[in-house]
């Protein structure tokens, strides 16, 4: 009588594999609420901190550019015009800084069992998007303390800000996460990357504030522009910047077709290099 052979292997190309991350939805849970335990697990405060960070952040860049250097930020109040900035930044550089790490940090557990690989750094930018959940109930409770009217389109452009820096996150956490199972390196070169893309970003100040076109533009290409962009958008009677967010959204798209083309190329040799 003949053996079944069974022979496991990943999606190739760029399928995402949704049927089989459907399949290991439980390992989802399992995977993003323990993170959640261990990030939160024997502090004081616990989830207050996903509060504190933003809101201090907010505090400091008030007193620095509405304060002392004088940024214009238009109709919106500039504490508002921060804290939108900075929590959608927040969700990017978590979910990008937590899926670059996750494949060194579940190691050991890719080498024992198969299951998606793909799980892992999404299960990370889940992580990241509990914490803005919080952030973000916090930001609508400052609009009228504050005084910051939005209107009805933010059932939209809400959303397509958070997708959008989602989805840019997912491309470059792929290829961060996958770059850091054969070469370490990267892991330290992160911190300083996602720095220069903050400076890049329109977090602290308005992008329509820089001059020069060609700079301008250039700065769009960074897809976290086009995310605050949107998201910016119902807190401001001006519409929003339709080619900024075009550039955005195609840089986004680019960055998550290579993110996870390289990914899916190379996780069938994570458990060897883990």
């Amino acid at each position: 009588m003949e053996k079944l052979i069974t022979n496991i292997k990943p999606p190739s190309g760029l399928s995402i594999g949704l049927k089989e991350l459907w399949q290991y939805r439980e390992l989802f849970y399992f995977f993003t609420w323990r993170d959640i335990k261990v990030k939160y697990k024997q502090t004081y405060l616990g989830i207050l901190w996903a509060l504190l960070q933003p809101l201090g952040m907010m505090l400091i860049f008030t007193f620095l550019f509405s304060k002392t250097w004088k940024i214009d930020s238009g109709p919106i109040a500039y504490p508002i015009f921060v804290l939108s900035g900075l929590i959608c930044w927040n969700l990017f550089s978590s979910s990008v800084s937590h899926a670059g790490e996750s494949m060194i940090q579940n190691a050991h557990i890719i080498k024992k069992i198969y299951f998606p690989r793909l799980i892992i750094p999404c299960s990370a930018m889940l992580v990241a998007l509990f914490d803005f959940l919080i952030a973000f109930i916090i930001f609508m409770v400052l609009c009228p303390v504050l005084k910051q009217p939005y209107d009805w389109t933010a059932i939209i452009y809400f959303p397509a800000g958070i997708l959008l820096s989602l989805l840019a996150a997912a491309g470059l956490g792929f290829f961060l996460a996958a770059l850091n199972v054969k070469f370490r390196d990267f892991r330290y070169a992160l911190p300083f990357l996602l720095q220069v893309l903050f400076f890049a970003s329109q977090v602290i100040y308005p992008l329509q504030s820089v001059q020069q076109s060609f700079y301008k533009y250039l700065l769009a290409l960074n897809p976290m522009n086009a995310a605050i962009e949107l998201f910016r958008a119902p807190l401001s009677p001006v519409s929003p910047d339709m080619r900024i967010v075009a550039i955005g959204v195609t840089s986004a798209l680019l960055l998550f077709v290579i993110g996870l083309f390289y990914f899916r190329k190379t996780e069938a040799y994570f458990a060897d290099l883990a």
